[in-house]
């Protein structure tokens, strides 16, 4: 179908992470199957934004480098955005280069992906002290965020972590890493490489506040866990002693009985590991100790001179029922830095309201709210119409990769549904508009909403600003140029962290 034809549905995605992608993907897929009953047109153009100059979000630069699924993630969103009914527009910020008001005339619909990249506060005493440090900001750094920071101390001995999630399993698990081992299978950056090879942690600490059964691990994290060169793992055998009621409860979901058998097997390791004498999972001398704290929640960062000196952490009790209570036992833990990892908050959206509470854009059920509190009169926010969000701006930063297809198909199934509803420009199918450049009259089907249906009226709006946006091909070049740098070290990849050389690469 030509690119001019009027009557395709035109949509806006913000955000070319996971759920951007994905949803991009599943829409063009549902829509070919459903655009007949619906009485919808069943072609669409996507164009996706992305305010980075490279794509893939989360996937690049929100999860720890080691993790083996990334690259298959990977190679799979690329592949779907190898497609013409597609444009990728990256190096282009919502809020900065464009907003609500440029995109409702150009766009049938406008779909938020936008993520999170901001920490949960931990807000304990002494969580100000030099050395308190957000799992959001170290991960920046070892995945090469193009605005992150280029250096961190790691002359911290002993290291707490904070947190009962993936994050917190992967922030331990770089801090305990090999600097080789890493650089060997992953695409770390150079500046990674060295402060991994500086990192003076020998001793590491998890806090968990709850029991064996109420952690969010997955069984890959648990998995990378028991393969880490020169580690001792250290466990409290106390902590693996539950009940009947709690094992009974934890069967009934599968996820939560894979994960707690898992941490079975890590507790089996760990006692194979001090009855060798402290050893790592290949009978080495480990050289470093990470201990896994269940049931303890720290209630203060000791500081002395304005720096972490400790962990003041209170043993807790956790019942079948997930309901922590606490036990007025406390233990300090001499350490010189503590990570928390206890969660992101999902980014807020200019012109768009957003839900303090439950920290996402306001929404039901993927549509965008006038306000994120229900109203006394009505018992619920008005929606509005063509809004949507998807991924952790709409439920928050929960779940992998399933839970965001499954809220791309809750979602798109949604936007179609509306789409349905309207019969085009003045509410009539067939109606006739201005073309924008003026000139031609244009022909508009159900669902075709936009007033401006010109597909290149985007792209003259951002020379207007002087913004020049990185497509598909840009970030292929870029792609290129970190293959070859890889090849050059016997590796596959290697990553550009500075945004301009990623500009100058895609642009070039």
């Amino acid at each position: 179908m030509s690119e001019n034809n009027s009557n395709e549905l035109r949509i806006a995605v913000v955000g070319a992470g996971p759920a951007g992608v994905y949803s991009s993907d599943i829409f063009l897929r549902e829509l070919k199957k459903k655009a007949a009953d619906l009485g919808l047109p069943d072609h669409a153009r996507i164009d996706l934004f992305e305010k980075l100059p490279v794509p893939f979000g989360l996937v690049r630069y929100g999860v720890a480098p080691d993790h083996p699924a990334i690259k298959y993630i990977a190679d799979a969103l690329e592949k779907t955005l190898d497609n013409p009914d597609i444009h990728l527009y990256c190096d282009v910020e919502f809020g900065r280069d464009l907003k609500l008001d440029d995109l409702m005339p150009r766009y049938d619909a406008v779909l938020f992906a936008t993520g999170a990249v901001a920490d949960r506060p931990l807000t304990i005493p002494g969580a100000d002290l030099d050395g308190v440090h957000g799992a959001a900001r170290f991960v920046e750094w070892y995945d090469g965020y193009p605005t992150g920071a280029r250096t961190w101390p790691l002359d911290a001995e002993k290291v707490a972590v904070i947190g009962g999630g993936n994050v917190a399993m992967d922030v331990s698990r770089e801090l305990m890493r090999n600097a080789d081992d890493l650089k060997a299978r992953t695409d770390i950056p150079d500046n990674v490489y060295e402060g991994i090879e500086g990192n003076k942690a020998r001793e590491l600490h998890l806090f968990i506040r709850r029991g064996v059964a109420q952690a969010k691990f997955s069984v890959q994290e648990l998995r990378e866990l028991e393969k880490l060169p020169g580690v001792q793992i250290v466990i409290n055998e106390d902590d693996f002693d539950l009940d009947d009621e709690t094992i009974e409860q934890a069967g009934k979901d599968k996820l939560t009985r894979q994960m707690v058998e898992e941490l079975y097997a890590v507790r089996d390791m760990a006692e194979d590991m001090e009855d060798g004498g402290g050893v790592d999972f290949e009978g080495n001398p480990a050289t470093k100790k990470y201990y896994i704290h269940f049931n303890s929640a720290p209630t203060e960062v000791l500081g002395e001179g304005g720096k972490v000196t400790g962990l003041h952490v209170e043993r807790t009790e956790t019942g079948a029922d997930g309901v922590m209570r606490h036990t007025g036992e406390f233990t300090d833990y001499p350490v010189e830095a503590v990570y928390h990892a206890i969660g992101y908050k999902p980014a807020s959206v200019p012109g768009v309201a957003y839900d303090e509470q439950r920290s996402v854009l306001a929404n039901e059920d993927g549509r965008i709210l006038a306000e994120p509190a229900f109203t006394a009169e009505t018992g619920k926010s008005t929606v509005r119409p063509r809004l949507y969000a998807t991924g952790w701006a709409k439920r928050g930063p929960v779940g992998l990769i399933g839970s965001t297809k499954s809220d791309a198909l809750l979602i798109v199934g949604n936007m179609l549904e509306d789409l349905s509803k309207s019969d085009g420009i003045d509410g009539g199918a067939g109606a006739s508009v201005a073309g924008a450049a003026g000139s031609d009259t244009v022909t508009t089907a159900k669902g075709c909403i936009a007033a401006d249906r010109d597909p290149e009226s985007i792209d003259r709006l951002l020379a207007s600003r002087g913004v020049k946006p990185i497509d598909f091909v840009g970030w292929k070049k870029v792609d290129a140029y970190e293959r070859a740098e890889g090849a050059k070290e016997g590796r596959e990849h290697k990553k550009v962290i500075d945004p301009d050389q990623l500009r100058a690469l895609a642009l070039g």
